[in-house]
């Protein structure tokens, strides 16, 4: 069948684990850990499977952004993921765009999370919402309630004209264009319109279609240097992905993939060497 490489793509996506359920108790301890592990940044394993000792805290605020449901606590990170979000978040004001929300970064010593992502374990995946409404600063308890709308049309076949942008478009450019990025996860239908209105650009290379993601992007970058137990996700395909492998996720295929019959099987061990991080003062 023609679609068998797009459905393989697909597949390794979702096999990279950037969303989906985890067994309770492979997560509760790492939810529970309230601190990083002390020592120098080392990440064991990859996004979708793994730990950090060494994390970093993302302030609550800052120039040009402010964290959201800090209850969660998860806005650890890599260093290099912080300096990343900061200077993002710096180019993204000199571009005359408004104070960015960030979400969800990772818990303080990576692992699994209870809900919301399968990924965000190795202190390398942001989520960035794609509210570009000026804003005030918000209180810490006013930031639990932030709800942002969704900049795909109902239906999901194309962006909703009255919310998507070009400053949506400016803000995903910006992100992209960093080199520590490795790839950028939006709605297939934000994806499209990206397509439409820059064909040719480069940067829509490392700008990945996936389901959901239509009020936020999440950021992946790859691996730092210096940091040998770190995996990284197999290399983005060649070409900027706007051609078959994007029309695939407007099909009856992709938009109603068939329910598992068989149980879902049981999350693969993390590294080793996790179990002493999770231990580490």
């Amino acid at each position: 069948m023609a679609t068998w490489p797009w459905r393989a793509v697909a597949l390794a996506l979702g096999l990279a684990t950037l969303a989906g359920p985890v067994r309770a108790a492979d997560t509760r301890p790492w939810a529970a850990a309230t601190a990083p592990a002390a020592g120098a940044p080392r990440i064991l394993g990859a996004h979708g499977l793994g730990c950090i000792a060494g994390a970093v805290m993302l302030p609550p605020e800052g120039p040009g952004w402010q964290v959201v449901r800090l209850s969660r606590n998860r806005f650890w990170g890599h260093p290099a993921l912080v300096a990343y979000l900061r200077d993002l978040a710096g180019r993204a004001r000199m571009a005359g765009l408004p104070t960015l929300w960030i979400g969800d970064l990772g818990q303080p010593r990576g692992g699994p999370l209870p809900w919301g992502h399968a990924s965000h374990q190795i202190g390398l995946d942001a989520d960035i919402w794609f509210d570009l409404s000026p804003k005030p600063l918000l209180s810490a308890a006013a930031r639990e309630h932030v709800e942002v709308a969704s900049l795909v049309r109902p239906d999901g076949m194309t962006v909703d004209p009255a919310r998507f942008t070009s400053a949506h478009t400016a803000l995903i450019r910006l992100a992209s264009e960093h080199p520590a990025v490795d790839r950028i996860f939006v709605n297939p239908a934000i994806k499209q319109a990206l397509c439409a209105a820059q064909p040719e650009a480069a940067w829509l290379r490392r700008v990945r279609p996936w389901r959901g993601h239509d009020s936020h992007m999440h950021v992946r970058l790859r691996c730092p240097a210096g940091q040998p137990d770190c995996r990284d996700q197999a290399p983005v395909p060649p070409g900027n992905g706007c051609d078959a492998s994007l029309d695939w996720w407007f099909t009856a295929e992709a938009r109603h993939p068939p329910r598992a019959m068989a149980p879902a099987a049981p999350p693969p061990p993390l590294p080793a060497a996790c179990a002493g991080i999770l231990d580490a003062p």
